[in-house]
């Protein structure tokens, strides 16, 4: 008796998957994949130093790091599958329940270096911003588009408002990285959904006043700028030890697992992955990386431009602006181009709650832009 398993997925297979498959944007998926398996290699290099530092079993991150990608990959794929109509519902439930945490953090979040944002849920840290990004943008780019279907439907106040709620509870904890990111992607969104000059003008006055007020009332922020402009002026130990990093690999590095940087670096494994890439790497390999990432950016605006569907071209638009802007934030601060801020590196960086938010946002991303059978039924 012999058994045949037929995986061959041409254009006349009309199955759940291989319409699935035919829909899909392959190219961003496989530059996807690829952030993930450098991402496995990066951990695996930089997991077991930080481990021992700590006094934890040596393939602690590591192993912990491919139970939250495979559950990552499950969620990532799960959510492209989605029809448009239930991305926006996902997104929708996820925004709710991301808020409520937010508004409890004060009460049941724990601190950590000096910031609460994290809960304890089921064994793990969970930061209920990571999850909020992604649904924010899909339920802004809704709203914006509501006042082209209901008449008088006041659409800026209302997604503008709900873009100060949520920046007045990151600044609680506070988390200025996410600020700039979500801040980042509101204002695409905005100036595509055809943002009059006037707000133009208003949220570029209210962008530099709150940056001088943040610099104003928290030391921290203050101090990190201070060390940026002038590096004599307080203690830049990890910034230092990155750009010797980088310096030390050269153009094709020094070679997996001769690194050091992962032996003095608190957050090797998370912050600072993109130094143990230059240092074990090379300046090549990184340049692969930025390629990557620049990739799956540009072409997902490119796509967008000859997008008919205006929900579509703004939610994809948002969760492609903050999957960027994380990217250049992470490595930026990696070869002190930005003030140093805690942001992971998507895909690539050890983290639990900030892979699963990634993977969220990129499956999203992958169900918005494939081209659905039935897109009028939204």
């Amino acid at each position: 008796m012999s058994f045949k398993l037929n995986l061959h997925l041409d254009r006349r297979n009309t199955s759940f998957v291989g319409r699935w498959w035919w829909t899909l944007d392959r190219p961003t998926f496989f530059a996807m994949m690829a952030l993930v398996f450098t991402g496995m290699f990066l951990v695996a290099a930089a997991g077991p130093p930080v481990a021992a530092r700590i006094g934890l079993p040596e393939f602690y991150f590591v192993t912990r790091h491919q139970i939250f990608l495979l559950l990552a990959m499950v969620v990532l794929f799960a959510i492209s599958l989605l029809p448009l109509i239930q991305v926006r519902r996902l997104a929708g439930l996820v925004l709710l329940l991301s808020l409520a945490a937010m508004l409890l953090l004060p009460f049941i979040g724990f601190e950590n270096k000096g910031a609460v944002r994290w809960i304890r849920f089921g064994g793990m840290s969970v930061q209920p911003s990571e999850f909020m990004k992604p649904a924010f943008a899909v339920i802004a780019a809704w709203i914006f588009t509501l006042r082209f279907r209901l008449e008088g439907f006041p659409s800026f106040r209302l997604a503008t408002g709900l873009y100060v709620l949520i920046i007045g509870l990151l600044i609680l904890q506070p988390d200025f990285g996410m600020v700039v990111t979500v801040s980042a992607m509101f204002a695409v969104q905005f100036f595509l959904a055809g943002m009059p000059l006037r707000w133009v003008v208003g949220m570029g006055l209210a962008a530099m006043f709150g940056m001088i007020i943040a610099y104003s009332s928290f030391d921290h922020v203050a101090a990190r700028i201070d060390r940026f402009l002038d590096p004599a002026s307080g203690d830049n130990y990890q910034v230092e030890t990155s750009l010797k990093a980088f310096t030390k690999g050269g153009l094709i590095g020094a070679g997996p697992g001769e690194g050091v940087v992962k032996q003095r670096l608190p957050d090797a494994h998370t912050d600072f992955i993109f130094a143990v890439a230059g240092e074990e790497f090379g300046l090549i390999f990184c340049l692969m990386i930025v390629a990557l990432f620049a990739y799956i950016v540009v072409r997902g605006f490119l796509r967008l431009s000859a997008e008919e569907d205006l929900f579509t071209m703004l939610a994809a638009a948002g969760l492609l602006t903050q999957f960027g802007v994380q990217a250049i934030v992470n490595m930026g601060v990696a070869v002190n181009l930005l003030p140093a801020k805690g942001m992971t590196l998507p895909f690539l960086s050890y983290g639990g709650s900030s892979l699963l938010a990634v993977a969220l946002g990129m499956g999203m991303l992958l169900a918005l832009t494939r081209k659905q059978f039935g897109r009028a039924k939204r």
